[in-house]
C-alpha cells in the first residue's frame, strides 16, 4: 500500500481584493489528492504526477444572488517602469504588507513565507499599486528586514499606537488616522523603539516614503512624530500608563505596555498573579527561535542535517525532546539560500507542533484526518512517519494556507 495525502477545501465565505477593496461572496470547492500510484516516474516526465506527488482540481462559483456580488473592474497593471529610488524598498514593503494585512485579512506568516518564483514581481506589484510607484527590487537583507518588521509591528501593535497617539492630538482613536500613514509611523517608531535603528536615518528614510505615498503634510507629520519618540527614548522618557488602581485598570495598562489584549491579561493575573502574567507576556512577545525537522520522509537523519548545517557553518543545538529536530537561533537564510528547504531535506517547524505528532504516533497502515490541517507541518510530520504505507487527510477552510501545504507536499513527500 502506498501512503498517500488528500488535501480537502470546502468554505463559503469572502475573497479579500486587494487592500481596502470590498469582498465578493463565493463559494469554492477545491479537492486535491494524490494520483495513480500506478504511475511510474518515467510518465511523470511526459507532464504527469508520481505518486508522491499532489494532483489538484479546483471549481470556483461566483454568488451573483447578493448585493455585495456586483462586478468590479480589475486592477490595471502599472507602469512598471515608474522607479522611486529615492524610497527605502523594505520600509515600502513592510507599510503594503501591514496594510494587506489589517484591512485585506492576509495572514502574516503567508506573506513571509511566499517561495513562489513570481513572489517579488507580485509584492512589487502590490506596492505599485497601493503606493503609486515601484521601488527598486528587494534583496536578501532587505527581505530580512520586511519580515522582522512586519512580525514586529503586529506582535507591539498595541504599545506602537499608544505611544504614536501620545504625540499626536490630530486623532484620538486609530479609526480617525490614515491607513497608509498610520502603518508609516509604526514602523518608524518599531524601528527607532524596538530595534534600536539609527534615529536619523529611520526618520529621513519614512519621511520620504510618506512624502512619495502620501503628500509633503505627511511626511512633516513623520517627521514630528518620529523625531519626539526618539528624543523621548533617548531621555528615557518615553510615555507609559501608570499600573495602578484596581485589577481591571492595571490590566489595561499592562496590555498597552506588553501589547497584549485586555482580557488576555486579566485571565492570566487571575491565574498567575501580576509578576507571572508579565513574565508570560514578556516571553510570548520575545524574538522567535526556529526549529529545522530532518525529513525522515526521504531519509534524512537528523545526523545528515547536522553535517549539512556544520558544512553552512549555522550554529544550532539539538532539540532535548525530538530525534528529528534541531534548533537554530540565527543562520536561516544561509539555510534557504542553499536549497535546504527546497530540495525537501529538512522544513521549518516548530517543536510543539512536532509534540503533537509523537502524541498521536502515527503508524504505518492508519488513515488519519487532520481537519485544521494548514499550513501542514504536522500533516507533513504525520505523513513521514507513515513509512510509505498510509494515508493522511488535510482539511481547512483557508484556501491560500493549503495552497501553501500543497506546495510543501510537492516538495517533502
Amino acid at each position: 500500500m502506498v501512503a498517500t495525502l488528500s488535501v480537502i477545501w470546502v468554505a463559503y465565505h469572502s475573497i479579500h481584493i486587494g487592500v481596502g477593496i470590498g469582498r465578493s461572496p463565493v463559494q469554492h470547492l477545491v479537492y486535491a489528492s494524490l494520483s495513480n500510484p500506478s504511475i511510474t516516474p518515467g510518465r511523470r516526465k511526459a507532464g504527469r504526477w508520481s505518486s508522491n506527488q499532489l494532483f489538484c482540481t479546483a471549481s470556483l462559483v461566483v454568488n451573483t444572488n447578493t448585493s455585495e456580488g456586483k462586478k468590479r473592474n480589475p486592477v490595471k497593471p502599472g507602469d512598471k517602469s515608474k522607479i522611486n529610488s529615492k524610497v527605502s524598498p523594505h520600509r515600502a514593503a513592510s507599510a503594503v504588507r501591514l496594510l494587506r494585512i489589517e484591512q485585506g485579512g492576509a495572514f502574516a506568516d503567508l506573506l513571509s513565507a511566499d517561495c513562489r518564483e513570481n513572489a517579488i514581481d507580485d509584492e512589487m506589484d502590490y506596492i505599485q499599486r497601493t503606493l503609486g510607484f515601484r521601488t527598486n527590487p528587494l534583496d536578501a537583507r532587505n527581505t530580512r528586514l520586511v519580515t522582522d518588521i512586519v512580525a514586529g509591528v503586529v506582535r507591539w501593535k498595541r504599545y506602537l499606537d499608544y505611544l504614536i497617539f501620545s504625540l499626536y492630538n490630530g486623532a484620538t482613536k486609530v479609526k480617525n488616522m490614515e491607513p497608509l500613514l498610520q502603518q508609516i509611523l509604526r514602523i518608524g517608531v518599531y524601528e527607532i523603539v524596538k530595534l534600536g535603528m539609527p534615529p536619523y536615518a529611520v526618520v529621513n528614510e519614512n519621511v520620504t516614503l510618506a512624502r512619495a505615498a502620501l503628500r509633503a503634510g505627511a511626511g512633516n507629520m513623520v517627521n514630528g512624530i518620529l523625531r519626539r519618540v526618539a528624543s523621548d527614548r533617548e531621555k528615557d522618557m518615553l510615555p507609559l500608563p501608570k499600573v495602578e488602581g484596581d485589577n481591571r485598570s492595571k490590566a489595561r495598562a499592562l496590555s498597552v505596555k506588553y501589547s497584549h489584549p485586555v482580557w488576555m491579561v486579566r485571565r492570566w493575573m487571575t491565574y498567575l498573579g501580576q509578576e507571572g502574567a508579565i513574565q508570560l507576556m514578556e516571553w510570548n512577545n520575545s524574538p522567535p527561535s526556529f526549529s529545522l525537522r530532518a525529513n525522515s520522509g526521504r531519509g534524512v537523519s537528523r545526523d545528515d542535517l547536522v553535517l549539512l548545517l556544520n558544512k553552512l557553518k549555522v550554529p544550532h543545538e539539538l532539540s532535548p525532546h525530538m530525534t528529528e529536530f534541531v534548533r537554530l537561533s540565527m543562520g536561516l537564510q544561509n539555510v534557504i539560500q542553499a536549497g535546504l528547504l527546497k530540495e525537501g531535506i529538512c522544513a521549518v517547524q516548530d517543536e510543539a507542533a512536532g509534540l503533537v505528532v509523537s502524541v498521536v504516533d502515527p503508524q504505518p497502515g492508519e488513515t488519519i484526518i487532520d481537519c485544521c490541517a494548514a499550513p501542514g507541518g504536522k500533516a507533513l510530520f504525520m505523513a513521514s512517519r507513515l513509512q510509505g504505507q498510509g494515508s493522511i487527510i488535510a482539511i481547512d477552510v483557508n484556501q491560500a494556507r493549503l495552497q501553501v501545504l500543497e506546495a510543501a507536499a510537492k516538495v517533502q513527500v
